[in-house]
């Protein structure tokens, strides 16, 4: 349902349902209010979230309807934000925290893969982890120093979590809600330049779409795009730019890195033998390298000419003047497909 583009859009039993246009944070909003209605276990908080409506306003309007007893303001401290999550989703709460910048992260770091992430192997089953952490990310708004790391790829290696990175407004309401009554942990990864910069047709009432189930947002037979989060928006414009010289680009929204649709992943290479792979952290150690093992194993021998990598660099995040050069953009993907389409196999 996440890549219709009409009006309405039909069922699986074909009655139609109909659609509105939102942007992403409308859409986060909006799942929140429907979410925080249908079960009164569900809690919002974080810093800035309850008086202010969170910094992007994706809380807005949450205390009016709730109250400061299920949206509450959290002071300066990511690990008292995850600390109390932990304690509230064992005595039986859904807890909903924020955690402002995905960089801050690190100060709760303890609680998040000490605590959360193994609660439930800990206790052999007595106690899960309801919780959905949601966490703005990413680059190409001009933010301060560790405003947009992209931390994807250390998130995955903790086991016991579920790392989701919707890359459109349908999807980020049909993936948090899904997160919201997920009984296991999820970090929700919201991308920054898409609060605003993405908007589209979002289904009206109930919508879920499950975990680890990748998208075509473009289909293609040349080359394929594996992208998430913002770089799918970006991967397609170039798609639609190679369109226009007579090559198919695909892009693949794996729409969940964990757990990861290793299926679809091993059909796209398949298909085309040629795989670019986008991602805005760091190459070294970054989710790019572990779909670039996955494809080794699993469909290596489909390959028409070794996968490439565009990602940031090595360093840390820039300062804002320098980020256009660190954050993956049209040309660099561009540049990328060129080569693989000059590849010989």
């Amino acid at each position: 349902m996440s890549d219709q583009t009409a009006s309405e859009a039909q069922t699986a039993s074909g009655t139609l349902r109909n659609e509105e246009t939102l942007t992403m944070v409308s859409a986060i909003n909006q799942t929140l209010m429907a979410e925080m209605h249908r079960d009164e276990r569900v809690m919002v908080f974080g810093e800035d979230v309850a008086l202010s409506g969170g910094v992007f306003r994706a809380t807005e309007g949450l205390l009016d309807e709730f109250g400061h007893e299920r949206v509450v303001d959290m002071p300066l401290a990511e690990a008292a934000i995850l600390g109390a999550a932990a304690g509230l989703a064992a005595g039986g709460m859904i807890p909903v925290p924020e955690i402002q910048f995905l960089g801050f992260s690190y100060q709760a770091m303890h609680q998040l893969a000490g605590q959360i992430a193994r609660f439930r192997y800990r206790t052999q089953g007595r106690f899960s982890m309801g919780i959905t952490i949601r966490v703005p990310f990413g680059g190409g708004v001009r933010t301060p120093e560790l405003h947009s790391d992209s931390l994807e790829g250390q998130l995955a290696n903790i086991a016991g979590l579920k790392i989701v990175t919707p890359a459109t407004a349908a999807d980020a309401k049909g993936l948090l809600t899904e997160a919201i009554r997920d009984p296991d942990p999820v970090v929700f990864l919201e991308p920054l330049r898409g609060y605003r910069g993405i908007k589209g047709p979002v289904p009206i009432g109930e919508h879920r779409v499950p975990f680890g189930k990748a998208r075509w947002a473009s289909p293609g037979d040349d080359v394929t795009i594996i992208a998430w989060s913002y770089q799918v928006e970006v991967a397609v414009r170039v798609s639609r730019q190679f369109a226009e010289q007579g090559i198919s680009v695909g892009v693949l929204d794996l729409r969940s890195l964990v757990p990861l649709d290793i299926a679809s992943i091993v059909a796209a290479v398949e298909r085309t033998g040629r795989v670019v792979i986008v991602e805005e952290a760091v190459p070294t150690g970054g989710f790019a390298a572990e779909i670039m093992a996955t494809i080794n194993e699993h469909a290596f021998y489909s390959l028409e000419a070794p996968p490439i990598r565009v990602s940031g660099f090595d360093t840390p995040y820039p300062v804002g003047m320098f980020e256009d050069t660190y954050v993956p953009d049209v040309r660099r993907i561009e540049a990328a497909v060129n080569k693989l389409i000059n590849a010989a196999p």
